[in-house]
C-alpha cells in the first residue's frame, strides 16, 4: 500500500484510503453476488423462469428505492447509510445461506431476500456517490474515480470467478456466507472514515425531493445526457445482452467461447483505461465523454455485420475504454458541478433516469429479435446509438463544461497521513 500511495497523491489521503479499501472489498463481493445467488436459486428451483423472479424483484426494487436513497443520503451522514447497507447486505447474504443450509429455503423467500438487496442498493450507489467529494480533494476527483474503476473492472474479472470456484467446492450455501462476510468487513473498514458530523436537515422528505428534482432540471447538460443515456443504455442492454448472445450461439464465427472472449476484451478495454485515466487529465469533460461513449457503437454495427471473435474483440475493447472515458468524466462532473448537501439525490435522479428504459430494451429487442431478421435490426440499433451519442454534443452546455480551476481543500473535511 504505501509504494502504491507514493504513485498516487489521492492515496496520501486517510480517509479516502479507508473507504478505497472497504469499497475493495465490497466490490469484490458484491460481483460475487450474481453467481451466489444465482446458483442458490437454482439448487431451490432449476428453472430460468424462478431465477428471473429473483432478479425481477431485485431490479424492480431498486429502481423503486433509488429517489428515497439520495434523500436518505442527503439528510443522513453517508458513511452511516453506507454502512448500515453493507450491515444489511451481510445479513441478506447469511439469511440465505442460513435458510438453504436448513432446509427451508424457496423461491418466494429468495424473492424478499433478493428485493431486499436490490432495494439496499439503492441507498448505497447514492451514499458513495455523495461521499467522495468529502474525501479527496476536487483535483483529485478523476485519480480518485479511475483507482475506484480500476477496482470495479478488476472485480468483473475475480469476482464471478472466486464466486464460482467457491460454489462449486463448497456450494452456493457456504459461497453465500464468504459472500456475507465480505460484506462485514467492508463495513468495518468503513468505520476508520472519521468526517466532521453532518448538519441534519429540517425539511421534509417531499421538500427534498423536489429540491433534488430543481437542482436536476436546472442543468441543462445533465438532464440533457441522463435523457440520451435513458435511451443508449436500452440500446446497448437490449442488443449486447440480449441479441448478442443468440447471435453468437448461431454464428460458427463466434460461438459462445467467442461471445467470452469478446465480453473479456471489452472489461479488459475498461480496465487498461481506468490506468491511463489515474494520469491523463480530462479537461472538456462531456464533449471527450460523449465523444467516446458513442464508440459502443462499433462492437453493436459489427455485430451484425461482421460478428466474427477477432474483429469483434477489438471493437469490444475499444468500446470498454471508450466507456471508461465517459464514467469517469461524468462522475467529476458531476462532483464539481453538483453542490455536496444535494449531490446524493441528483445522483439518484441521474441513475433513475439512466436505468429505468432498460428492461422496456430488453423486453423489446427481444420480441424485435424473434419477429425480424436480427441482423438489420443490430445495424439500426448500433447507428442509433451513434447518433444519440453525438447528437448531445450539439448543446452548448455539454459540449462547453470543462474542469473547474482547483482549490484549496476545506481543512476539515480532509486528513492525511501524519
Amino acid at each position: 500500500m504505501s509504494r502504491l500511495a507514493s504513485a498516487l497523491p489521492v492515496l496520501h489521503q486517510r480517509n479516502f484510503r479507508w473507504f478505497f479499501l472497504s469499497r475493495a472489498i465490497n466490490t469484490v463481493g458484491g460481483m460475487m453476488t450474481p453467481v451466489t445467488i444465482a446458483f442458490a436459486v437454482l439448487k431451490i428451483d432449476n428453472s430460468a423462469s424462478a431465477l428471473g423472479v429473483v432478479l425481477t424483484a431485485e431490479m424492480g426494487m431498486n429502481v423503486l428505492c433509488l429517489l428515497f436513497g439520495g434523500v436518505i443520503a442527503d439528510r443522513l451522514p453517508r458513511r452511516a447509510v453506507m454502512q448500515t447497507c453493507y450491515l444489511v447486505m451481510a445479513a441478506v447474504q447469511l439469511t440465505m445461506c442460513f435458510s438453504l443450509l436448513s432446509g427451508w429455503a424457496t423461491v418466494a423467500s429468495m424473492t424478499v431476500l433478493g428485493a431486499i438487496s436490490g432495494g439496499v442498493s439503492a441507498f448505497s450507489m447514492p451514499a458513495q456517490q455523495g461521499l467522495i467529494p468529502q474525501l479527496v480533494t476536487r483535483e483529485q476527483l478523476q485519480q480518485a474515480d479511475s483507482l475506484m474503476s480500476f477496482v470495479r473492472n478488476g472485480a468483473t474479472f475475480i469476482g464471478p470467478v472466486i464466486g464460482t470456484v467457491l460454489v462449486a467446492s463448497l456450494g452456493p450455501e457456504l459461497a453465500l456466507a464468504v459472500d456475507g462476510l465480505s460484506f462485514l468487513g467492508a463495513a468495518v473498514l468503513l468505520a476508520k472514515v472519521v468526517l466532521p458530523p453532518a448538519a441534519r436537515s429540517a425539511t421534509s422528505m417531499l421538500t427534498q425531493l423536489r429540491e433534488g428534482w430543481s437542482e436536476f432540471i436546472s442543468r441543462t447538460w445533465l438532464w440533457v445526457v441522463v435523457l440520451a443515456f435513458g435511451i443508449l443504455n436500452a440500446i446497448q442492454m437490449g442488443v449486447w445482452v440480449v441479441v448478442g448472445p443468440v447471435i453468437a450461439k448461431n454464428n460458427p464465427q463466434l460461438g459462445i467461447s467467442g461471445w467470452g472472449i469478446v465480453l473479456g476484451a471489452e472489461a479488459v478495454g475498461m480496465l487498461l483505461m481506468s490506468v491511463v485515466l489515474m494520469r491523463v487529465h480530462i479537461h472538456r469533460l462531456l464533449l471527450n465523454g460523449m465523444a467516446c461513449i458513442s464508440l459502443i457503437s462499433i462492437p453493436l454495427l459489427l455485430l451484425g455485420i461482421h460478428p466474427e471473435t477477432r474483429v469483434l474483440a477489438v471493437a469490444a475493447l475499444l468500446g470498454g475504454a471508450g466507456s471508461q472515458v465517459f464514467g469517469t468524466a461524468w462522475t467529476v462532473a458531476m462532483m464539481e458541478q453538483i453542490p455536496s448537501a444535494v449531490l446524493s439525490r441528483v445522483s439518484s435522479y441521474d441513475m433513475l433516469g439512466s436505468f429505468i428504459a432498460i428492461p422496456i430494451g430488453t423486453m423489446a429487442f427481444g420480441w424485435l429479435a424473434s419477429h425480424i431478421d436480427i441482423r438489420p435490426l443490430v445495424i439500426v440499433a448500433g447507428c442509433c446509438y451513434a447518433l444519440v451519442a453525438l447528437v448531445t454534443l450539439l448543446v452548448p452546455s455539454v459540449r462547453g463544461l470543462t474542469r473547474l480551476p482547483d482549490q484549496p481543500s476545506d481543512k476539515g473535511e480532509l486528513q492525511t497521513t501524519p
